[in-house]
């Protein structure tokens, strides 16, 4: 902002004398005299002069160099709106009081001479040359305006006028300056925005040389889809020919399948007929003879109740292996009568499954005999036990009688639980087991179902003349490797 008060150019400058220093190069007293000379083209003493208009570069240095001596100063000579604005942080002191400093500085000029003698101080010979009214050609226009006003020395006016015409030429230098800087730059976009240009068109160039190339295959390509479009076409009309063709002959092969079929149900209905007749004629046969089957068992059944009532037979709780291995009892020898007929001479392994079938069969079993041949390599207990073990289940699945023979003069030791429909029987002491397996054939009534398995020739040919079925030890042992 312009400092606009009215100056008196007729105030002595004590301030230079107050600070002892000798203004413009002589005492205070002829700085005072030649301040009272009128000076060239100026109005006559004691008529005040505006303040002249500074330019804002040279007014905020005023500001700054007075708010820089603020401090040092004493505070009677500090205008009163300028105490507190003294106090500020220096960084604020020129922001915050720039208008009260102005103010002063217009309005006192008693404050303006003292804070010039010490802004003169600090300035050194700059200063000097200033109150002397000249100023280095080298030295900042805007110092020396800055300087001009608050001394005030002959032809200041002309100083800041030539300070704020040297700031208006440097800004338009500056102004100058920036656009040339802009042109450069502008000049300088264009010339890279050239150089991508052409760049981009190169490569626009080369796309459309491709795209021209991809073109032409494309034809290519769809002359060739056109070619294999007419000759897909014309095979499949050729197709549809041959389908409509073979539609007729199928639809033909079709009735001529559908007049057979209806022939051929015919036909089975024909026979299903004739099926159903034979089936119920089988069936009236089949029920006459279930009639005369029934009526035959219903008479053996009557006449075996009766048999058993007429000779007052009562159920018995011994079998007859039973009482030969309780007593061991001699009996006769000779062969009951009909014991021959019952005997069979065969020695198939698979027999054995027929003859444990037969209702209330015996089965007698040589024990060593058997274990020797099928798992000799064990112990003699371990070959009972497995034995036995086996044989129960036997007993288990048909419900048959079995007895196992051992040779041996007492009980062995170390026998596993019999199992149930089990008998185990050893030989006494003088007698072997053969001959107690013959006694148990023999105790056996005539037409009741014997199997004895042992592979020894003699016991099969003895138990064979009573009547029993003689099998090898392998057809046991496959049976027990069944199971």
């Amino acid at each position: 902002m312009p400092l606009t008060e009215p100056h008196d150019d007729h105030l002595p400058e004590a301030g230079s004398v107050a600070a002892g220093r000798d203004v413009g190069g002589g005492d205070a007293d002829d700085f005072a005299a030649g301040a009272e000379q009128p000076r060239p083209g100026e109005t006559e003493p004691g008529t005040p002069e505006p303040e002249p208009v500074l330019p804002e570069p040279v007014r905020q240095r005023i500001v700054a160099l007075t708010a820089a001596v603020l401090p040092a100063m004493p505070t009677d000579e500090v205008p009163v709106p300028l105490r507190r604005v003294a106090k500020f942080a220096p960084n604020r002191r020129a922001r915050l009081g720039a208008p009260a400093i102005a103010a002063q500085l217009t309005a006192d000029p008693l404050f303006r001479q003292r804070v010039t003698a010490r802004v003169l101080t600090d300035a050194g010979d700059l200063g000097a040359a200033v109150v002397e009214g000249t100023a280095p050609a080298a030295a900042d226009p805007v110092e020396v305006a800055a300087l001009a006003y608050l001394a005030r020395p002959r032809g200041w006016r002309e100083l800041i006028e030539a300070s704020g015409a040297a700031v208006r030429a440097e800004a338009d230098s500056a102004v100058v300056a920036e656009l040339v800087r802009e042109a450069e730059q502008r000049a300088t976009r264009a010339e890279h925005d050239r150089a991508v240009a052409r760049v981009e068109a190169e490569k626009l160039r080369d796309e459309l040389a491709r795209v021209r190339e991809e073109l032409g295959q494309l034809r290519e390509e769809s002359r060739q889809l056109s070619r294999t479009l007419r000759e897909t076409q014309a095979r499949e009309r050729r197709a549809n020919e041959l389908l409509a063709t073979e539609r007729g002959r199928a639809a033909r092969a079709a009735a001529d399948t559908e007049a057979e079929l209806r022939r051929a149900r015919a036909r089975l209905a024909e026979a299903e007929s004739a099926a159903g007749a034979v089936r119920a004629a089988a069936k009236e046969a089949r029920s006459v003879d279930d009639a005369r089957l029934w009526l035959l068992l219903e008479t053996i059944g009557q006449a075996a109740v009766g048999l058993r009532r007429e000779l007052a037979l009562d159920p018995v709780e011994k079998l007859p292996a039973d009482f030969v291995a309780d007593a061991f009892a001699d009996q006769s020898a000779t062969t009951p009568a009909g014991a021959a007929a019952r005997a069979r001479d065969t020695d198939d392994p698979a027999r054995l499954d027929q003859l444990l079938a037969l209702p209330r069969a015996h089965l007698v079993v040589d024990g060593y005999n058997v274990t020797k041949r099928g798992f000799g390599e064990m112990s003699l207990e371990q070959q009972r036990k497995r034995l036995i073990t086996g044989l129960g289940g036997i007993a288990a699945q048909t419900g048959d009688e079995v007895t196992v023979v051992f040779d041996g003069a007492e009980r062995m030791h170390g026998l596993p639980p019999t199992p149930r429909g089990v008998r185990v029987l050893f030989s006494h002491k003088g007698e072997t087991a053969d001959e107690l397996i013959r006694r148990l054939v023999r105790a056996e009534p005539t037409g009741r179902p014997v199997v004895v398995i042992s592979s020894d020739r003699e016991v099969a040919d003895g138990v064979r003349r009573h009547g029993a079925y003689p099998l090898g030890a392998d057809s046991l042992l496959r049976r027990l490797a069944r199971s």
